[in-house]
């Protein structure tokens, strides 16, 4: 009888997201995953965002560091500035510039890890002292790529967008062979996509994408960045995503980029984790604080309002968005976070004495909420989403219905998705110019939280939930991702 082969080692991986929290936060939850299946993970960031993100679980260190590089200063940029979440959308272009600058520092710790200096005893004995096996890194860091052909390292794009974008951008040789040249091409589904999709954008949703191709103050696009991956050391395309959530796509990605299009599964983080600290601080008073409120509440009576931390919101935005919950007369709980292109104090950020009425059935916080938390709470009744993926892939996990209200990147495509699937409204808008008005924010809000067709909403959301909830489905998805780590090393 044939002897049982040995399970191949762990792996030792180097995991770098773009300066986002909305890349950041994905990136550490994978990298907590694959840590506590017994792999050596070096997540590397800058030294605030590394203090932002927490410290790690004492049960996971040994198998989790985390690096710090400093970034470099850059003209224009606001000094501290390292994250999009410290800057106003127009100076995102100077923070990748910044960003590029981390090339020398970040080569030289693959050289000091690949000449095995790197660590004291007990990194050594947790595989951080060897030369990584990968790199996973985020669309932006075209200047790893030489770095990780020199010292022979295979790489993996990890995508925190949903499949469809992917879809939607496309290789660079098929948009040199169907030229995007106007808006209008932009809100056609790319001719690559051989099936009927809602891979399509609207006209102010297609204007900023249409931005991404063109060249940003860091001198290169977005696409340029991303279509750099188009080489034989990225072997690998991860995406923050599952065919359930997105059927059909991933062959169509595994042929189009010409490698394996890998689901990682939706990397929900856990709603109540006594060990996960920092993000999900259990002891923070703004959590507290929420929580109580919720519990006061009466079943499925809540919705929970947030725009997330890098949509162009204006003033006039949040004055429609408050005066639309205020005509709607449900309960609500806001995370109320100041867009980064308004200067002004905290109690001008919504209409003159808006919380004073609303104060018996609605709470705004401008504090961090613990998101995850309470869109499991059985008060929460519907959620009104900027539609980034990652709150949407939360609210599918807790069964939430959806009120869209998408700005920029992913989210159009995002609402579009959900509408088709039935656990979603979109707040009618003027799709030329984006705006909207408090009257279509209080009648979105009124048909899932108080109509009749919320009720189908809701149901259709717990269904999906059924679906992509899984825990053993989307264990699966982890651990055959790992089956193509170490397969494609």
């Amino acid at each position: 009888m044939a002897a049982t082969p040995p399970p191949p080692p762990p792996l030792h991986i180097v995991v770098f997201p773009w300066l986002a929290f909305g890349h950041m936060i994905p990136f550490l939850e994978l990298s907590k995953r694959l840590a506590r299946r017994g792999h050596a993970i070096t997540f590397v960031s800058t030294p605030r965002n590394a203090g932002r993100l927490g410290a790690i679980p004492p049960a996971m260190s040994a198998h989790l560091r985390v690096v710090s590089l400093d970034l470099p200063a850059v003209d224009g940029l606001p000094e501290g500035a390292e994250s999009t979440a410290d800057v106003p959308p127009e100076k995102v272009g100077l923070l990748k510039k910044a960003f590029d600058g981390l090339a020398v520092p970040f080569a030289s710790l693959i050289a000091e890890a690949c000449g095995g200096a790197a660590g004291d005893g007990e990194e050594a004995a947790a595989g951080f002292s060897r030369k990584p096996d990968w790199i996973i890194l985020d669309f932006a860091q075209n200047w790893i790529w030489p770095i990780a052909e020199e010292y022979e390292i295979a790489c993996a794009i990890f995508s925190i967008f949903p499949a469809a974008l992917g879809a939607f951008v496309g290789t660079k040789q098929e948009n040199l062979a169907h030229p995007r040249t106007t808006t209008e091409d932009y809100m056609a589904q790319p001719a690559w996509i051989p099936f009927p999709s809602t891979v399509t954008y609207r006209r102010h949703e297609a204007e900023w994408i249409a931005a991404g191709f063109r060249p940003n103050a860091s001198g290169v696009s977005d696409a340029d960045r991303f279509w750099d991956s188009e080489r034989p050391s990225c072997r690998l395309i991860i995406y923050r995503s599952c065919p359930e959530a997105e059927p059909r796509l991933f062959p169509l990605l595994t042929k189009l980029y010409t490698k394996p299009a890998i689901p990682s599964g939706l990397l929900v983080p856990p709603a109540l984790d006594d060990n996960d600290i920092g993000v999900y601080n259990r002891s923070d008073r703004s959590f507290v604080a929420v929580m109580q409120w919720l519990d006061k509440q009466p079943n499925k009576s809540v919705i929970y309002v947030s725009l997330g931390t890098e949509a162009p919101i204006t003033a006039d935005h949040m004055h429609e968005l408050a005066f639309g919950l205020e005509l709607a007369g449900v309960r609500f709980l806001w995370a109320l976070r100041r867009p980064s292109g308004i200067n002004c104090h905290d109690d001008m950020l919504l209409p003159s004495g808006f919380e004073t009425r609303v104060a018996a059935r609605g709470l705004v916080c401008t504090e961090w909420v613990p998101q995850v938390c309470v869109l499991a709470h059985g008060a929460v009744g519907a959620f009104l989403t900027h539609c980034g993926w990652g709150s949407t892939v939360e609210s599918f996990h807790y069964g939430q219905p959806l009120v869209m209200l998408p700005f920029i990147a992913d989210q159009g495509l995002i609402a579009q998705a959900v509408a088709a699937t039935g656990v979603g409204v979109e707040v009618a808008r003027n799709y030329d110019d984006g705006s909207f008005y408090r009257d279509d924010v209080a009648a979105a809000i009124q048909r899932v939280m108080v109509e009749e067709e919320g009720k189908e909403l809701a149901h259709k959301a717990i269904e999906l939930c059924g679906i992509l909830g899984d825990r053993v489905r989307q264990e699966m998805y982890l651990y055959e991702l790992i089956g193509y780590l170490q397969c494609y090393k």
